[in-house]
């Protein structure tokens, strides 16, 4: 189950990654070394944090073939999506949802207490992201002001952390727990709804 969910994250993060580079008007390589990086990134940091080295989307070729095709799929439609926001923001909330909760289920499974391991499932839900933004040059979503991005992830990992320890099975949690994050990040960018701030 996580293998799977791993692997659809990487996809979508994968597309998030590979129309940013389209709207930059990346060449091919350019937008594959985003897709990459963006779908791995998240992965690839939880994996060192965690001990499971050498990290899965080194030891599985899969990891490596999915953004790779992901990539050369956007760049060759790219007309038709390269400058369509709302698809870039979709993508990252669903690359989000899925990478911090097969992030948080994955820590547990290596033993990590509840908090811990619903951190895990941020760092691996944003990871990919900000390795996208950095790499674009482009303020990370998780760091832009009032953005509704970690917390969202925050609330998925720990939903799926909670099932866990309540021994439900990971098939039964995942769903439920992605589908919050990915929820809410979407109904926040739609309705404008910030984190709070401090007062000016």
């Amino acid at each position: 189950m996580l293998y799977v969910l791993d692997l659809l994250g990487v996809a979508v993060f994968a597309a998030s990654g590979a129309l940013v580079a389209v709207r930059n008007r990346l060449d091919v390589v350019g937008v594959v070394v985003l897709a990459t990086a963006t779908g791995l990134g998240g992965g690839l940091i939880r994996d060192v944090l965690i001990g499971d080295v050498p990290p899965a989307s080194l030891r599985d070729w899969w990891y490596l073939a999915v953004p790779i095709v992901v990539g050369l799929l956007v760049f060759r439609w790219h007309p038709a999506v390269g400058r369509r926001e709302p698809l870039i923001t979709t993508a990252d909330a669903a690359g989000l949802g899925l990478f911090c909760v097969s992030g948080a289920l994955k820590a547990t499974e290596a033993g990590l207490g509840p908090l811990p391991a619903a951190l895990i499932g941020v760092i691996t839900g944003v990871g990919g992201g900000v390795v996208r933004d950095l790499l674009a040059d482009r303020v990370p979503l998780v760091l832009s002001d009032g953005e509704l991005y970690a917390i969202p992830a925050l609330a998925g990992a720990s939903v799926a952390v909670l099932g866990s320890e309540l021994g439900l099975a990971n098939a039964v949690v995942a769903g439920p727990a992605a589908a919050l994050t990915i929820g809410w990040r979407l109904l926040a960018v739609r309705r404008g709804w910030h984190a709070p701030g401090p007062h000016r």
